[in-house]
């Protein structure tokens, strides 16, 4: 029959797609951390011991806010630490506001940063090493940032007595996680400040998988230049940097390079983000490995700043793209080379219609210019199949369904590009492999140049397939043979290199939108189905059709059935008491992702999806009964001064108990600044899009006088008091929460809401 394939044709498609699955399968294998060592010689770092040394600083692992008791257990031994290594830390001591250029938020709380320095004392510029050694409100932070610390600790014992070339300062700050407030205050109050030249700072978004280099100080010529030379392992790229650059999210590098012109690399691991801020990032989650990976680049990275290895330090100038190959290599050209390899790449094809090897080479022309928009078509259909699947699977379990086993609903994304990709081939029987090979990597150039337009650092992955495959064109004027081995080889190449950018993606996107995976994986897969198309020859169209949609089908069975959420990898469930969030009662409110609640819970309350003034976010919410002698955090108006323009107002803060107070403004308030008397970080009206708010965490926050600079009309403000716990009424509904969920982000609380006007 015309429309069944041989038996032979049959299996090999069958293996085709097999590697295909497996090779997506392995992405993530492609930037493993080095293995653990299991021993460790002289001066190497000891993964082993470093992890030691974080459990004694950390104690019983409680969550360490800044200006808490717990971060002052855990301070008071990280000092012990250090002194315990013969050395001599200082603990500066600060009420401190941070100032962020992608906030309209202003954050403050009194910190205490803890730092040493080691090495030549000479007027020689700093290596400033810098980790924060406080946590996020709900967990112990034993990767977020205990890595980092951990890191550091390690680090000194290695350098302390080696002859340095230039001092090494190591900052454990506090108050990273409430806005950066512990880097604010080392720029604003520590002379030493002034005495940096050159910045490592450690961080974590996660507890497993290879450490990123993903920040780099702008231009970023030396940088690169210094971690291609002195990292044996490096994982890193520039569309991570440019990608980095594009988000909100902020590190302490954010705050440095605001206001210092510092060389800078910027270090932290992302995987299995479902610990990351939760209870979860405990000791026992830190893989041993990515500690290893983490230290092993630290070590490197401060010998060849201030060690004598023979680094090379000359300052650069200009902007660079890199890309590591596994964790052995850093392929680094320069900013303007990609787009040599494109017009490479146009040039090749051009000569080779012009030679005049092929009869009717305008035709041929034709037939290349038409099938791009064809195989544009090939790439986006499945990546509208994927946000299908996802949304089908999602009506019948909800919630993040794919969390505990984020593989198997990949897999199905990737089974759908391979399924509907050699479906669409099979239908594109006018276009022959060579016009389809040379299409695509046209169409895929042109791709890497629309996204380097919103993150320049990616054309890096487009540009060198591409030249691999326009050296191939050339030659195989001659040889023909040598142009479809290039293209095999630009294929592989894309596999190594965009394909473990991938598996670096799968983690970084683990809460959604899984979909764009289609579009990665695609981009990665479509070299290797176009070289399969020969097997489809004689397959009719609805039967390719319907072969597609059921292998695709069955693809998202695994990811329908696997379990929503494990042990390891716990569903967001954060359970709080809310006050004052409208005009009858209190309310029970669970932020989670979305899943309904069990029956268990719905026994306990009247719960139905809506939302409070503490963001946009839905949560399921329940009437509750009031709490007695639950008293709200205040703000008190204590002077109002006319300036020009509006008026200076200051509050006096009244904690009652609460942990963290909060003030906010609507975004037609136009505050043109927040703070603390003597530290307003002026508000930039262009950037800022509202609410405003201004936020105080800590002890220290309790009598503590704000600053407001507003306008001539009067200004709601709404105060928020969160206290880090629940009342005693919401046993019943703690006993309740599923056994694989924890709170994530936030930590369970009680929350007061009060508006005053001003």
């Amino acid at each position: 029959m015309r429309d069944t394939l041989s038996i032979r044709r049959l299996l090999l498609l069958g293996l085709i797609v097999a590697g295909l699955l497996l090779g997506m399968a392995s992405t993530r294998w492609l930037t493993l951390p080095p293995t653990l060592r299991t021993e460790t010689a002289a001066g190497e770092f000891d993964a082993v011991r470093a992890k030691a040394r974080l459990a004694r600083v950390l104690g019983d692992q409680a969550p360490h806010p800044a200006d808490s008791a717990a971060s002052d257990g855990v301070r008071d031994r990280l000092v012990a630490e250090l002194v315990g290594l013969g050395l001599q830390p200082q603990v500066t001591d600060r009420f401190a506001c941070n100032s962020l250029s992608k906030s309209s938020g202003v954050s403050c709380a009194r910190v205490r940063n803890v730092r040493v320095t080691i090495g030549a004392q000479s007027r020689a510029k700093h290596l400033l090493i810098n980790s924060h050694y406080d946590s996020s409100t709900v967990g112990p932070g034993a990767s977020d940032a205990g890595l980092g610390v951990a890191s550091m600790l390690e680090v000194l014992a290695l350098m302390k007595d080696r002859p340095l070339v230039r001092p090494v300062t190591f900052l454990f700050n506090e108050g990273e996680e409430l806005g950066l407030i512990g880097a604010r205050a080392f720029l604003d109050a520590d002379p030493l400040s002034g005495e940096v030249d050159t910045l490592i700072n450690l961080e974590a978004r996660g507890t497993t998988g290879p450490v990123n280099m993903f920040e780099t100080s702008e231009p970023n010529a030396s940088a690169v230049a210094l971690y291609r030379q002195a990292v044996r392992n490096p994982v890193g790229n520039s569309l991570a940097v440019s990608a980095y650059r594009l988000i909100p999210n902020s590190t302490d590098v954010s705050t440095f390079l605001e206001d210092r012109d510092w060389l800078t690399l910027n270090f932290a691991p992302i995987g299995n983000e479902t610990r990351y801020h939760s209870p979860g990032d405990d000791l026992a989650a830190m893989d041993p490995a990515t500690l290893q990976h983490m230290g092993d680049q630290l070590l490197q990275v401060a010998n060849g700043v201030a060690g004598q290895n023979g680094v090379d330090l000359r300052k650069r100038d200009g902007e660079r793209l890199f890309m590591n190959v596994g964790t052995r290599w850093l392929f680094e050209i320069s900013a303007f080379s990609p787009w040599l390899f494109a017009i490479a790449l146009a040039v090749g094809l051009a000569a080779d219609f012009i030679s005049g090897r092929r009869r009717t080479p305008r035709r041929e022309q034709l037939r290349v210019a038409s099938a791009m928009p064809f195989l544009l078509l090939v790439l986006l259909l499945p990546l509208a199949a994927a946000w299908a699947g996802l949304g089908i699977v999602g009506m019948l379990r909800e919630g993040q369904f794919w969390r505990a086993y984020p593989a198997a609903t990949e897999l199905a994304i990737y089974a759908g590009v391979i399924a509907f990709g050699l479906a669409l081939l099979a239908a594109g029987k006018r276009w022959s492999v060579l016009q389809l090979r040379r299409a695509w990597w046209l169409l895929f150039i042109v791709i890497g140049i629309g996204f380097s337009v919103a993150a320049p650092g990616a054309i890096v992955y487009f540009a060198v397939p591409s030249l691999i495959y326009a050296i191939g064109i050339v030659a195989g004027r001659r040889w023909p043979v040598v142009e479809t081995a290039a293209a095999l080889f630009a294929a592989l190449a894309l596999w190594i290199t965009l394909g473990a950018a991938l598996g670096l993606i799968q983690d970084l996107i683990n809460s959604g939108p899984l979909w764009i995976l289609a579009l990665f994986g695609g981009l990665v897969m479509m070299p290797w189905l176009i070289e399969a198309k020969p097997l489809l020859a004689g397959l009719r169209w609805s039967r390719a059709a319907g072969v597609a949609v059921a292998f695709a089908a069955l693809a998202w069975v695994p990811a329908a059935l696997a379990p929503a959420y494990s042990a390891d990898r716990q569903q967001q469930w954060t359970l709080q008491y809310v006050v004052g969030a409208g005009p009858d009662q209190p309310f029970w409110s669970v932020v989670n992702d979305g899943k309904p609640l069990p029956e268990a819970w719905k026994k306990l309350g009247q719960w139905r999806l809506g939302t409070l003034p503490l963001g946009t976010r839905q949560r399921w919410l329940s009437p509750a009964r009031p709490v007695e002698g639950l008293v709200p955090a205040r703000a008190i108006a204590v002077e109002t001064v006319a300036r020009p323009g509006g008026r200076r107002v200051r509050l006096r803060l009244q904690s009652n108990g609460a942990d963290s107070i909060a003030l906010t403004a609507p975004a037609g308030a136009k505050l043109a600044g927040l703070g603390v008397p003597g530290q307003v970080r002026r508000i930039d009206a262009k950037r800022a899009k509202g609410p405003y708010s201004l936020s105080c965490t800590g002890r220290s926050c309790d009598g503590q006088v704000v600053e407001l600079l507003v306008g001539p009309q009067p200004v709601k403000l709404q105060v928020t008091g969160t206290r880090w716990a629940l009342p005693a009424a919401a046993a019943p509904l703690v006993a309740a929460r599923p056994a694989n969920a924890r709170p994530q982000y936030s930590p369970d609380a009680t929350i007061t809401i009060e508006r005053i006007r001003i």
